[in-house]
């Protein structure tokens, strides 16, 4: 646990999770991730959109990281939406290490109990405190050419400026044969919609797709097509 009362880290006794409260943090509604590390090291951990009236603030939870050193090894920082806490002074090394081997010992010695998931998820598959069931899809599109990954509640929309892709956080919407994703990109609507539609093809090539998109980025409305990754 962290010595200072505004950020407290503690890995909860068999339960293989680790968990982070922000007092100082106020619960956003719409915001399930919450974000900490040191330095280029950062792990996004599901948070409680309620807040938490036990600790005060802000908490949310996660798998063990097997990185959990490496994001304590410096001035720590916590991201929730626009708010920030830090960076703090850095843990002392000696105390990073009896925690890390806590963590890890509850890891490895606890077996999951019967309600929790027995396999880390990503907050990207979390909305309003329940994993989504939302396939994993991958969509294309011409003119101009753009794609995105679709995995849960979070799209990575890419183009030829932008080929390693940015991701936008949505809020996942399922309607008949298909889904809608809504969020906002550069200030402006970002809004993906997906329908059933064998055959959907792609302009480029002879391969079709399972899955018509619709795409409204920029202020521009694209179509597309998707497939299962």
């Amino acid at each position: 646990m962290l010595g200072s009362p505004i950020l407290s880290l503690s890995c909860p006794s068999g339960e293989n999770r680790l968990r982070i409260n922000v007092p100082g943090f106020k619960p956003i509604g719409s915001e399930e991730r919450l974000s900490f590390g040191s330095g280029g090291e950062v792990e996004a951990l599901v948070a409680d959109v309620r807040g938490d009236r036990r600790l005060g603030g802000v908490s949310a939870v996660g798998a063990v990281p097997a990185n959990l050193a490496a994001l304590l090894g410096g001035p720590v920082s916590a991201s929730y939406g626009a708010q920030t806490s830090g960076p703090h002074p850095p843990v002392p090394e000696a105390l990073v290490g009896s925690f890390v081997a806590a963590c890890r010992g509850k890891a490895l010695a606890e077996t999951p109990r019967a309600g929790l998931p027995e396999r880390p998820v990503s907050p990207c598959r979390v909305q309003d405190g329940r994993e989504l069931a939302a396939q994993r899809l991958r969509a294309v599109g011409t003119e101009p050419f753009w794609g995105a990954r679709i995995e849960g509640r979070c799209v990575t929309y890419s183009h030829p400026e932008d080929q390693q892709g940015t991701r936008v956080w949505t809020r996942f919407t399922p309607i008949p044969h298909g889904g809608v994703w809504s969020g906002a990109l550069g200030g402006r609507q970002f809004e993906l919609r997906t329908r059933a539609a064998p055959g959907c093809s792609d302009g480029m090539s002879d391969k079709t797709y399972p899955v018509a998109v619709e795409l409204l980025v920029h202020g521009e409305r694209r179509n597309g097509c998707a497939e299962p990754m």
